[in-house]
Parts: structure tokens; sequence; C-alpha cells
């Protein structure tokens, strides 16, 4: 004879988040009997009768773990065998993988409590976690979440980490990396001819002892290694810049704790800032410099921002308690490498750069850089999506039906990749330009890795439509069905998914402000006005295409594309006394193989344009040492005369190919402007903020569209960004968010476009504006 039980079944992000004790916990409170258990596709729980449903659901929906998200809960009815006589939690059980990955989860308050309370077991040790928090994406190597399936299999529980493990009332229930000083991994400090120095708090205090010399330790943490040192120490700052061959670009910076924000930063509002740096994504912030910062002037040469982060481990945590300043915290891998991941590759790479060390014995399973968002006043925007938010799933819109398993394989650039099963998009962590076959065998492991762990084989790839990209000839060697998307399509489509834009919504029109990508009959874009939506993209105008002299070393020399621009456009340019400063550079030959054609590929590259007009204002180097300098220090000048009234105007020139905007009047009334550079830095942003949008206005009258969508690397100037969100009032703007603005977000653009087509291969699915409602 069986009992009558009901089966719960809930989908999200619930395991490895303490969600198994938490019902356990909630069934004890309401005198449930039954069990739960984690499988593939998430979480079971089965229920003895009778059970008030309504109130379990309420409350687990209402009182779930902070990390934990609930997507979906079944509910259907089940038959004991065997009557239960209480709630137990029974082990996993393999099913199809239905459940979400968590990503890294930055130290938790009750954990930094226990390393640095001196009477207890964990003080001051490096890797403590709990449900709460703690390493996840980057150890897991398949599902379900068990420890078994982690990088701490290899280290046994001792007694007591055993009874914290089994008891469901400890925080540290099932939290599989849990450890302590007994049977954890271990700290080590290692000096340049490789011999261990020393281990645990004695190698921290070496590390420690090294940063206050102006020395620069290599440090092991979650998803990678950081290059360290004293970042109010010029000296120190300079050494590491020079050995490392980067000698501009930004670093990011790691402050001790909270209380040093006001100190380093002149944002405002400072509460919202707090929360998003001590959020459990803890990702590097973006922010306004103090004018009386203690970081050193090498930090962010000429910018206006600098990125702070606060400690997101315990080993993190540890070191700023005892150096007390802030530490400069950027990538640990040498020029033209991919970050290390394992001690091996960082001895060896980081030879010449490091001083010390600071390595442990738990391995890295996937890489994860840390994120990088900006605070803005309509939220925070996504520039580099990796620790934290990885492998965060989105939902595909409405109208997407269950998809056929799908890889979108994004751009060359700051490449991601993206999974597709069933109605959900799996985004990877950044890598990097897989022109450096290092990072492209990374990133091929990565996505053998997220195949495995997802139990997701595709049969379809998306790809760039660029020919030559690493990425495009990749797809090309699967033996797979390959849908080839345009560049600035994937941008639009990306902000549209993103904002759950309907796949029967109207079209929309499209702004994609970029560097370069591949469009139409193999056109070079990056300054364009679309009409779009995720089956068709149909190009209505934009930038006039410009020449790039010397071909892609345009795009390390601003100094090239001021010349293309004048040479196209100012007719006079040599006779003006701003001519001087293309002087000293080889502009003749460069202008006469402009005039036959010779590596001079046409392109309406916004990027481009940005490089010319701070050549132009002599703010560029010339030569660039990192992607986006010259348009960054650009917006930095500009800032200085926000809001400066101006007579700079981009109109719209009609033409049979399209509308453009005019340049030629731009650059006339630009240089005959006679105001200080900072005014003329900020007149350029606001012309093209007004032209783009007096583009897209006119555009959305002709074809009665309500909704603008933006997308593209440009998008990452704010003061661009806000100046458009201003003229294109008062249209419906979407801007990416969440999902990187620039080729972060490709492979969810990508991923969209195929799907669609797989979809509607023959459809001209035309629909309506869901905002008409």
């Amino acid at each position: 004879m069986s009992d009558s039980g009901l089966r719960i079944r809930i989908c999200g992000k619930v395991q490895g988040v303490g969600f198994r004790p938490f019902i356990w916990q909630l069934a004890d409170s309401l005198r449930l009997r039954g069990e739960v258990s984690n499988d593939s596709a998430g979480v079971e729980i089965r229920l003895l009768q009778p059970v008030n449903i309504n109130v379990f659901i309420g409350q687990l929906q209402r009182n779930c773990p902070p990390l934990a998200r609930i997507d979906s809960v079944s509910v259907d009815t089940f038959d004991w065998p065997v009557p239960p006589q209480n709630f137990t939690i029974t082990d996993s059980r393999q099913s199809r993988m239905d459940t979400q990955v968590v990503p890294d989860a930055a130290t938790c308050p009750e954990c930094l409590k226990d390393i640095i309370r001196k009477s207890d077991r964990r003080f001051g040790y490096a890797f403590t976690n709990c449900t709460h928090c703690g390493p996840r994406f980057t150890l897991i190597r398949s599902m379900p979440y068990d420890r078994p399936s982690t990088a701490m299999a290899e280290f046994a529980l001792c007694p007591e980490c055993q009874q914290e493990y089994q008891n469901p009332a400890d925080r540290r229930f099932h939290a599989q990396p849990v450890a302590c000083p007994r049977c954890g991994p271990r700290v080590s400090a290692t000096g340049q001819n490789g011999g261990t120095l020393a281990q645990d708090g004695a190698a921290l205090d070496y590390a420690v002892t090294a940063i206050r010399a102006g020395e620069i330790v290599a440090i092991k943490g979650l998803g990678g290694f950081h290059l360290a040192c004293d970042a109010t120490q010029q000296s120190a700052v300079m050494r590491l810049r020079e050995r490392k061959h980067r000698p501009t670009k930004p670093l990011a910076v790691m402050l001790p704790d909270i209380s040093w924000l006001a100190q380093c930063s002149d944002e405002n509002p400072q509460f919202t800032l707090r929360e998003l740096l001590s959020s459990p994504a803890a990702p590097i912030v973006l922010t306004a410099k103090s004018t009386v910062s203690p970081l050193c002037a090498a930090i962010a040469p000429e910018l206006s921002e600098v990125g702070l982060m606060l400690p997101f481990t315990p080993l993190h945590h540890l070191l700023m308690q005892a150096c007390k300043t802030p530490l400069v915290m950027t990538s640990g891998n040498a020029t033209n490498c991919a970050p290390a991941l394992t001690n091996t590759e960082a001895l060896q790479q980081l030879r010449g750069i490091a001083d010390l060390w600071l390595l442990h014995d738990r391995d890295i399973v996937q890489r994860a850089d840390d994120s990088l968002v900006r605070l803005l006043p309509r939220g925070v925007e996504m520039l580099r999506r990796a620790r934290g938010y990885v492998p965060d799933a989105i939902t595909l819109p409405v109208g997407f039906d269950l998809q056929p398993p799908l890889l979108a394989l994004g751009g060359d650039l700051k490449n991601t990749f993206c999974l597709v099963r069933g109605d959900q998009a799996i985004l990877s962590p950044h890598f990097g330009s897989l022109a450096r076959s290092d990072i492209a065998e990374q990133q091929q492991r990565a996505i053998e890795h997220f195949q495995h762990l997802y139990d997701c084989t595709p049969e379809v790839i998306a790809r760039d439509a660029h020919p030559a990209y690493v990425s495009h000839i990749q797809a090309g060697n699967h033996g797979l069905k390959v849908v080839d998307v345009f560049h600035h399509h994937a941008h639009i489509a990306a902000c549209l998914a993103e904002h759950h834009w309907p796949l029967d919504g109207s079209k929309v029109i499209g702004l994609a402000l970029d560097g370069l990508g591949y469009g139409e009959k193999g056109g070079l874009w990056g300054g364009e006005c679309l009409q779009v939506d995720y089956l068709h993209c149909a190009h209505l105008g934009g930038l006039p295409a410009v020449a790039l002299p010397g071909g892609d070393r345009a795009a390390a020399e601003p100094w090239r594309n001021l010349l293309a621009q004048w040479q196209a456009f100012v007719p006079d340019w040599q006779t003006r006394p701003e001519a001087q400063v293309l002087q000293g550079f080889p502009w003749l030959p460069l202008s006469r193989a402009m005039t036959a054609g010779i590596n001079s590929p046409q392109a309406s590259s916004c990027g481009r344009l940005f490089d010319a007009v701070a050549a132009a204002l002599d703010c560029a180097p010339a030569q660039l040492s990192w992607e986006g300098e010259a348009a960054c220090r650009l917006e930095a000048l500009a800032q200085e005369a926000d809001g400066i009234s101006h007579p700079v105007t981009l109109p719209l020139n009609h033409t049979p190919a399209g509308t453009f905007l005019d340049l030629a009047i731009f650059w006339q009334q630009w240089l005959d402007w006679q105001a200080a550079p900072a005014a003329k830095a900020f007149a350029f942003h606001d012309a093209l903020a007004q032209g783009f949008a007096a583009l897209a206005r006119f555009h959305a009258v002709r074809t009665g569209t309500r909704t603008v969508a933006l997308g593209g690397g440009v998008l990452h100037n704010r003061l661009l960004r806000r100046l458009l969100h201003h003229y294109l009032t008062p249209l419906r703007v979407l801007m990416p968010q969440s999902i990187p603005a620039g080729d972060g977000g490709l492979a969810l653009g990508q991923a969209v476009i195929a799907c669609a087509r797989l979809q509607y291969p023959t459809s001209d699915l035309k629909g309506k504006d869901p905002h008409d409602q």
C-alpha cells in the first residue's frame, strides 16, 4: 500500500547556494516529512501529504538563500512506497542537466568574521567559505554540483569540516569547497628561483613585505592570477608598467575596505556605489577619480575614471588587511600571452615581471577575469562580463521556441561565446583577442568544458560573417550547419535580447557605433543606422566611408585617420594652421597611397572618427598602446567643458544610397571655431550625438518606428551615451546595460539571430510593437 505525496521540481540557481538545507529548515519548521535532493535538472522535493502547498511554495520563494534564483516551480503527485518518518536530504541523482551553474561569490560577512576572529579555527585561513560565498564556476568540473565533481575532490574533509558539511542546520552544509587549515588548500610563497619560501601565514608575510618594498607579487586567485603592487607608490607602478610593457593602459585598484572609497572617488551617490562594490559579484567599478586621491598618477594617466574593487576572497582580505593600502590588481599575464591559470604557467610566464609568487594548491578549472562595470544614472553598465556574473543564463525573449543546441562563437576581439539550450542562452566569460593562439586555445577548451558541463552538443554554429576572422574559420572546422551574421546586426540583436524584445516584435531603428565590422557586400561598417529585427537588417545610412590608410595600422595610429578625414572632407587642410599636428608624420606618401587606392580600404568607422578628432586636438599618442586609448582621452578632455554652447553640427545628407552625416560641414565648422581643446572635444561629442539622433528620428518617422536600439563599443563612452539618450527623446531608447555594448555581447546577438532564422527559415515575420498595447 502506498501513501500519497507531492513532488516539487525547482529549476534555476539552486545548487551550491545552500538551497537543500534551506528546504530542510523550511520543512522542519512546517513539520513536514519527505526528502530533498539535487540532480542535473535542479532540486527535487518529495513531501508526504498532508501539505499546504501554497504556504510551502510562498515561504520557499520569499525566503530563499541570497545566492539562489528560482526560475520555475512545478508540482505533481507522487506515491511513497514507504512513508518517510522525518525530512531528510538525500544524495544527488543523475538526470538531464537543466539547472544553473552558480557564479563565484565574494566572501560573505560571516566568513569574513571567521577569518579575523582569533578564537575561530579558521582564523587567518585563506580558503574560508560557506554556502553563501566562495568559488563555484571556477572549480566545477561537472554537474550535479558535488565535491567529487570539483577541484576540491583531492582535499579530504577533516572530522570537524565533515560534521559541518553533514549538518543541515550549519551554513556550511554541503558547501562543496568547505575546508579549514587542517584539510584544505594551502598558500605558499615562491621566489624567482622556483623554491618555496614559506607557507600559510608566513607566506602572506613574505608578500606583504615585498609589496611594502615596492616589489611586484603574482597572486593566484579564483579564475586566474593578479600582478599586485602598492598603488600609492609611483615608482612601483611604473616598474610594473615597464616590466609588463603596458605604458598607459589604466590599472585596476583593490581597496583594503569600503572606507577607502571616499578618498579615491568623487562619484555620487556613494551609497549605491558602495552596494555595487560590496555585492557578491564584487566587480571592478569604473568611478570618477578623486582630486585628492592617495593613488599615484600612474594608475590611470590622462583619464577621468579609475577602476576600483574590494577584496573578494579571504586571501585578498588577509593581504589587504596586512598591507593597509590600496594595491594595483592587474591581469597576471605577460604581453601578448593568455592569462596564466596554473602555478607552472605563472612561474614561467611571469618570470621577469614578478618578484614573488603567492600561490596555492587548488586548481583553477575555468578562467574568469575580473568583471568591469560602471555605475550610471540609469543603472549599472557592463563593460566586461566575467567573474561574479558568468555563467548566469539569459532567458530567450518571448516567441523563441525551444531551440536545437547551438553555439555562437562571437567576434575576434573581447571574445565571448554563447551556448543555447532550450530557452536559455549561456554567455561565456571574457577571453580577449583570438588572434593570440594561446587565448584561442583557452577559448576552445572552455567551449568543450561548457558543452560537458551543460550536457549540450551543438547542432548549429553561428559566427561573424567576416571571412578572415579566427572565429569564422573555427566554425567551418566543426562540420555543422553554419549561420553567418553581420557584425552590427549582432550588436543590435544583443541589445534587443537583453531587453526581452519579442521575436514577433516590430522592427526597430538600430544605431551601431563601433570600430569595424563586416557588413553588406563586404563593406566595413562602424557608424551605421539600420532597420533591424532578429531576422532582418537593412542599411539606412550613417557615417560616410573613409579610407583606412595602411589598413589595420590605422587602428593603432590616430594621425592616419586624421589625414584620411582631412583628405576626404577638408580640401584646404594643408594651408590651415591646424595642419601642424601632422608635421613629423610621413603623411605625403600615405596621401598618395589613398589617392591611388593602395592599402586604404574604405570604412564608416565611428571609432576611427574619434581617433581622428583626438589626433587633431593632439590628445592622442602617435602610437596607441591599448584599444580605445585615444577615444578615452578625448572623452576625459570633453568632460572638462561639459555642456558648453558651440556652433558645430553634423547635419543629414540625403543621397540615393542612404542618409549620411555630413562630415564636410562638421570639419569646416569645427576647424573654424576658435575654442579651447576641451570645448572642441565636447562639441564633437555633442554634434555626433545630435547627428545620429536626428538620423534615427528621421527614419523612425519614415518607417513608423518608435523604438531605437543601440550597440557597439563606442557606446561605452559615457558622455556620448548620455547625450544620445537626451537627443533621442521622445523615442523609446534601448541601451545595452547588463550585456556589454561592445564585442563582449556579440555572441548573444549571433545566437538569437541564428535561432530566429532556424525557427523561420523562409518566413518574412512581421509583428507589432509590443509597446503599442
